[in-house]
């Protein structure tokens, strides 16, 4: 499986902004699609954005038009821009670099890393 090691997160202001990084352990040049996730305490970890190898990008509603995906194949990264923190924003962010389209729906075959921690305070 894609590894993928993450980074960047902090504690921030609420209104504040943080830039997640993810490394992948291989050329992401042919891999299809890309994703960050993020798990809150007590809940299921859910899909907040994905990027694709040609421009399919898609967000969360819950994050539209203040989180940002990106990726540089030359550098194997993915970045997620995180503007306009609110306090629900606080999870453990995971990055999954391998994502799969099976007809229906994308869905993550890259290992799991340790995630990043993002808080947001009031």
């Amino acid at each position: 499986q894609v590894r993928a090691v993450e980074s960047g997160g902090g504690l921030v202001q609420a209104g504040g902004s943080l830039r997640l990084s993810c490394a992948a352990s291989e050329s992401i040049v042919s891999i299809k699609g890309m994703g960050w996730y993020r798990q809150a305490s007590g809940k299921q970890r859910e899909s907040v954005a994905l990027i694709t190898s040609g421009t399919i990008i898609s967000y969360a509603d819950s994050v539209k038009g203040r989180f940002t995906i990106s990726r540089d194949n030359a550098k194997n990264m993915v970045y997620l821009q995180m503007n306009s923190l609110k306090p629900e924003d606080t999870a453990v962010y995971y990055c999954n670099v391998d994502l799969r389209w099976d007809g229906r729906t994308w869905r993550p075959f890259g290992s799991w890393g340790q995630g990043t921690q993002v808080t947001v305070s009031s």
